[in-house]
């Protein structure tokens, strides 16, 4: 199926699900994914064999997102939300923490009510560097997919092993100044089942986010083309049921068919 990237550091504003008018920032080389996982699903498509590491210079970053809210502050059109995104994850850029710094100032002087957003798959929160970003900004919106190994393994193909306890851990540092992100799904990958709905998959996630107790979780299902076109998405049914086992531990919930 057709995917798409990000051509640009600011791009947008889009409407988001979740987010409402959101300006999109990518940290990641344009027209190339840049990643150090290799989701199934993702928008963006597959990791390229020789993947480009030109990265965005902090003071790029800095002069194109000022441009923008300079322009879109004369119009009268500041979005919601400042959301790092883009062609992979925002938190392997060296100078991540001095972005940050400087997305809030440049937030605070042209659209202090817009929310800071960053979209991450956690895998950073080893750097004390990251982490203290992240508790900076207004919502890190931090991914749990699964949180079985094999699942892990299959869904998000990182480069480097990576367990799901040490994951969770990780994400245990953040408690209630988190959002967790899970993507859930089910089809077929190179000949075998991918379902991260089962009871089995339910409960051991169910688990995680419990010890986690983020300030909210989101979860959500394909609504965009993948790469992979055995990949389907699950019923608004399926996600409400799966709300249900959050909502009864007492952490809110977001659902996005």
């Amino acid at each position: 199926m057709p995917t798409f990237l990000f051509d640009k550091i600011v791009f947008g504003p889009v409407m988001s699900r979740r987010l409402g008018v959101s300006l999109g920032v990518n940290l990641l080389p344009e027209n190339s994914k840049y990643c150090n996982f290799d989701c199934i699903y993702c928008e963006c498509g597959r990791n390229p064999e020789n993947k480009s590491k030109k990265l965005p210079a902090r003071t790029d970053v800095y002069a194109a997102l000022e441009n923008k809210l300079s322009v879109m502050q004369q119009s009268g059109q500041l979005p919601d939300a400042i959301t790092f995104a883009g062609n992979g994850e925002p938190a392997l850029h060296p100078d991540f923490a001095d972005i940050i710094d400087d997305v809030i100032l440049l937030r605070n002087r042209y659209t202090p009510q817009s929310q800071i957003t960053v979209l991450s798959n956690a895998t950073m929160l080893y750097k004390e560097e990251v982490v203290k970003a992240l508790k900076k900004i207004d919502l890190p919106i931090l991914k749990l997919d699964s949180a079985i190994d094999a699942t892990i393994a299959m869904l998000n193909q990182p480069t480097k092993k990576i367990s799901a306890a040490k994951l969770i851990e990780q994400l245990q540092t953040f408690g209630n100044e988190c959002i967790i992100q899970t993507m859930f799904l089910k089809g077929e990958y190179n000949g075998k089942k991918v379902d991260n709905t089962t009871a089995a998959e339910l409960d051991a996630w169910e688990n995680a986010v419990v010890a986690i107790r983020p300030e909210m979780v989101t979860i959500y299902s394909l609504a965009r083309d993948t790469p992979i076109e055995t990949l389907n998405k699950v019923s608004g049914d399926t996600l409400k049921n799966i709300a249900q086992r959050i909502i009864n531990h007492g952490i809110k919930i977001q659902v996005s068919e």
